[in-house]
């Protein structure tokens, strides 16, 4: 999927946009047991509850693809003849009235979920989708037509306790402590099933959201989609690193860190001026022209490319925003951290002088301390200032 089609699908939560007739669930306390089941007709809500019910479900369809949404991709085998598989449609061709499939779904959750002390709420909905054309010039055509997406939706929200705050009692006309006693919170992770790539169905994948980046509930996933794992945000940075560190062996000095990152920021931001919507990616490959213009040897250059290869997978494309993080740059030592405007990260140099390490960065006209302007006393005895 790309961006087109998930903006497209999340559109879609708004009350009168979907033809979501039920909000299916049930309430999970810390000690893994159903405390109630929830099956509500959509219409009969009141329409401020309802509205909080779709926007906790479009929450599974948010922030950006390959971090916080994950490409689910299911083997032949597994589409012929899995019982993951067979549930998901299962449950998506019953349109969630199954209870038997429903309450299956559920224990596969709750057995496989480790959301620590936190009491959660599985949410499920049913959506067709009546896709409409979409013309040459772009615009959509609703009675041209001929395609009808049914899919499942399904979030994972903590339920927390509310806090103590003062609050007015009318019948005691005073104010006292008073608080919700359960606060649903956003979802912490959920699915869209199936895909909706080339904006129709796409049974052999899936889309798997995850609120942080770095923490995908990898066993949410195997139990649900019994697939191979991905690799987080935070894995992939940490692989990332590693093959350069270890495929230059002791020559990935500040300028190469800083090359690379300057590299993959711009794409990022060529990528998001272009307001493509289909996912940047690069390969090792891509990163190699960025070492040669480094200096590096073709030899440490076929090293990084073949750990990248025992990290990734051959050839695989990532994300740059999964490798490096493009609104920070920040350099650190035992004693000190230094954190800099990215555009102005080729500012900063390591050198050695009489035999010890520096970090010089020019400084410029202005200088600060905690927020207080301070005079530039050289402590040298040439008398320059």
């Amino acid at each position: 999927m790309n961006q087109k089609e998930t903006s497209e699908l999340k559109r879609r939560f708004k009350l009168g946009k979907n033809a979501i007739s039920h909000i299916c669930g049930c309430y999970v306390n810390s000690q893994k047991e159903i405390v109630s089941y929830l099956n509500e007709p959509l219409d009969r809500m009141p329409e401020e509850e309802a509205e909080k019910y779709l926007n906790l479900l479009k929450k599974a369809l948010s922030g950006a693809l390959g971090r916080n949404l994950i490409d689910i991709v299911f083997s032949t085998q597994q589409v012929a003849d899995s019982d993951e598989h067979r549930r998901l449609m299962a449950l998506r061709d019953s349109r969630l009235k199954d209870g038997e499939v429903r309450q299956e779904f559920y224990q596969a959750v709750i057995d496989s979920l480790d959301m620590g002390d936190s009491n959660y709420l599985i949410l499920l909905a049913h959506d067709a989708y009546d896709v409409p054309h979409r013309g040459k010039d772009g615009e959509d055509r609703a009675d041209e037509g001929d395609t009808v997406f049914s899919y499942i939706v399904c979030c994972i929200c903590p339920v927390k306790d509310g806090k103590l705050e003062l609050g007015y009692c009318p019948g005691e006309n005073e104010f006292h402590n008073c608080a919700a006693s359960q606060i649903v919170s956003p979802p912490e992770l959920g699915f869209l099933f199936p895909a909706f790539d080339d904006r129709a169905a796409n049974i052999y994948n899936a889309l798997a959201y995850a609120r942080k980046p770095d923490e995908l509930h990898q066993e949410f996933l195997d139990a649900i989609f019994h697939t191979e794992p991905p690799m987080s945000a935070g894995e992939q940075r940490e692989a990332f690193q590693s093959a350069l560190r270890e495929g230059l062996e002791g020559a990935c000095g500040l300028e190469v860190v800083q090359a690379v990152h300057e590299r993959l920021t711009a794409k990022i931001e060529e990528h998001r001026e272009a307001k493509d919507p289909e996912p940047l990616a690069v390969t090792a490959k891509d990163v190699t022209a960025i070492l040669r213009d480094c200096g590096a040897e073709e030899q440490q250059i076929a090293a990084f490319c073949g750990k990248c290869g025992e990290l990734f997978g051959e050839d695989t494309a990532l994300s740059p925003a999964n490798l490096i993080d493009s609104k920070r740059f920040e350099v650190k030592t035992a004693d000190a951290a230094l954190s800099i405007d990215p555009e102005h990260s080729y500012l900063v140099e390591t050198r050695v002088i009489d035999g010890k390490k520096y970090l010089l960065i020019p400084a410029g006209e202005g200088l600060e301390v905690n927020g207080m302007p301070v005079d530039w006393v050289n402590s040298g005895n040439d008398g320059e200032k």
